[in-house]
């Protein structure tokens, strides 16, 4: 008996549905560029509970014969290239004739649209590839295509979506991408009836700042080069834009948003000293190069792209930005009262003077200071027993258990074996020599395991306002803090949604009562960005260490003797007292015969 069988086209359109169609987003994706397509200049797209209910978009192109409305269901059917030739001199944005028919094979679909010249327009409606109606209809010149119950026929696919907020962040930033490509169009998006953006047609500076972040608008520098090969225009950032997070990068080939590490390496190479290292600059970057040069053809999703000589690509690129920042005269210029002085061992922190001084209690609950905690200690030190850091330096950290101190003694440590260094480092005597400890990472160590339990036990001090204050948030970042809000109200922040993507703090927690609230809340945004694929507990330990760190940041200060002990006391009952929560190390412990070489040899 045969085995082999033709696939229905059902089934064949759900496959090829599992590459088009990943998640609400990639219908958005689609759909906007199929009305970019069609020469649209006014854009209307509508969504519901992230488009899981609904996804509609509405246009006012050019419209659809009744044959071509049913035509554009059909699996490989485009407008967009007749022979093979055609693959290599592609300028529009969709050209498989993959994307409707993948579409209305995982959801319920219904389009309406008319011709300008056409006195009545057409009425689709597709379920699961079937075609459940057609008709004629009055309706507006363009089209009007509305997705509904998305995967409503594939439940496993639409059990894997992520919560309402995460889908709705992707759908923002496919959104974000289609209007940066074209300022010239006009674009307005809703959710749950609710404006979210609205962008009219603008000029690409004003795009930029409308569509991302407002802060840009005095950010932007005019990169713009042209040479046989390749047309590059757009803006770059400042240095001070840049950034810890990527995100705000982005790449356009003939208008179609591209990824590529190789030219993100060549931008970042431009900027060479001028930012952070491990932070990213901002860029719109547009290059208009001749379809022939490229292959767009290698990915469904669209957005990988081969360059016939990419390395001349790179060359190009990297000059422009290097020209752009030389011509707008960002590179800063040399401090010559930094201190770069190089040391060794420990990380030096950045210095800020405090605004306030804390009590020797405040940074701590009473629940972390229990004598249980002790046998954390003894554990660490039975997993320690090599040499660590280079052969010059020769430090060892806790060689053997007989090197080290019993617990009992650090709690019993005299206030007057303790001295502060540079307001950075403890320096206490123990018996085996000496232990060097780093004050802000241990402060950090005992902060985050006190803002862990706080969110595991619900226990929070919030300190209220006088005067509430507003803050609002890109478009993006208000989707993302959807999903945070439960966990940012749990460490002590009361606050409530107050208009389009801004929120109203009546209180924050009552260590950073004296900061500001709205850099306070941004930046626990910004650290969330820094790992897109958070798992629940990843949130907290995520939140837990941002906190911890921005506070133990201000800690670089002078303290009295008690403090000192306190912290040593509080540090020691952590679960890991030797580790700080990115895995940097608080303590190490010179024997004492290291000590006498290092003063003899001096």
């Amino acid at each position: 008996m045969d085995k082999i069988k033709l696939l229905s086209d059902a089934i064949a359109n759900q496959i090829a549905a599992g590459e088009v169609v990943q998640r609400p987003a990639s219908v958005v994706k689609e759909l906007l560029e199929n009305s970019i397509d069609a020469g649209a200049l006014n854009l209307k797209l509508i969504v519901k509970e992230s488009g899981k209910t609904l996804i509609q978009v509405i246009d006012d192109g050019s419209g659809m014969s009744p044959t071509d409305a049913r035509m554009s269901f059909e699996r490989h059917a485009t407008s967009k290239i007749k022979e093979s030739i055609d693959l290599f001199n592609i300028r529009t944005m969709g050209f498989r004739g993959e994307a409707l028919a993948s579409i209305a094979a995982v959801a319920q679909v219904e389009m309406k649209t008319r011709r300008e010249e056409d006195e009545v327009g057409t009425l689709i409606r597709i379920e699961g590839s079937e075609v459940v109606e057609q008709d004629f209809i009055q309706a507006a010149k363009g089209t009007s295509i509305a997705v509904k119950n998305l995967f409503f026929n594939v439940p496993a696919r639409r059990k894997f979506l992520k919560s309402n907020p995460v889908e709705m962040k992707h759908i923002i930033e496919e959104f974000q991408r289609v209007a940066l490509a074209h300022p010239d169009v006009s674009f307005i998006l809703y959710h749950n009836d609710i404006e979210v953006m609205n962008l009219p047609a603008a000029r690409l500076s004003k795009r930029i700042t409308d569509a991302l972040d407002k802060s840009y608008r005095d950010q932007l520098a005019k990169c713009e080069i042209e040479t046989d090969v390749v047309k590059i225009t757009g803006y770059v950032g400042k240095p001070q834009s840049a950034k810890k997070t990527k995100g705000d990068q982005y790449f356009f080939v003939n208008k179609r948003f591209i990824k590529s590490n190789y030219l993100h390496h060549a931008v970042v190479n431009a900027f060479e000293s001028a930012i952070p290292e491990g932070t990213h600059p901002f860029y719109t970057l547009f290059l208009e190069i001749h379809p022939e040069n490229i292959d767009i053809n290698i990915h469904p999703t669209k957005t990988e792209i081969k360059f016939d000589n990419e390395q001349l690509i790179y060359a190009v690129l990297r000059s422009a930005v290097k020209q752009s920042i030389g011509v707008y005269n960002l590179t800063p210029s040399i401090d010559f009262d930094a201190n770069i002085n190089l040391t060794s061992g420990f990380e030096m922190p950045v210095r800020e003077t405090p605004s306030f001084k804390p009590s020797p209690r405040t940074y701590v609950g009473s629940e972390i200071n229990k004598k249980e905690n002790l046998d954390n200690w003894e554990k660490m030190f039975e997993s320690y027993s090599s040499v660590v850091n280079t052969e010059a330096e020769q430090t060892v950290l806790f060689t053997s258990k007989a090197n080290r101190e019993e617990p009992d003694d650090y709690q019993k440590t005299d206030e007057t074996q303790i001295l502060q260094l540079h307001q950075t480092y403890i320096l206490t005597q123990v018996k085996s020599g000496l232990m060097i400890i780093h004050q802000r990472y241990a402060y950090e160590r005992v902060l985050y395991e006190k803002y862990l339990k706080d969110m595991q036990s619900a226990q929070n001090v919030s300190q209220q306002l006088l005067f509430p204050k507003t803050v609002t948030l890109s478009a993006l970042d208000y989707a993302l803090s959807q999903d945070l809000l439960d966990l940012i109200r749990g460490i002590g922040f009361s606050i409530e949604e107050f208009g389009t993507n801004t929120y109203l703090i009546n209180g924050v927690p009552s260590h950073f009562s004296d900061e500001d609230e709205a850099v306070l809340f941004k930046g626990i945004l910004e650290a969330f960005k820094e790992n897109e694929n958070h798992r629940d507990n990843s949130k907290k330990e995520t939140l837990a260490r941002t906190l911890a760190k921005r506070y133990a940041a201000r800690q670089t200060k002078t303290l009295e003797k008690k403090e000192l002990t306190h912290l040593i006391d509080q540090l020691f009952e952590t679960a890991m007292p030797s580790i700080s929560p990115d895995g940097k190390p608080i303590m190490r412990i010179l024997p004492l015969e290291q000590v006498g070489e290092l003063i003899l040899n001096a």
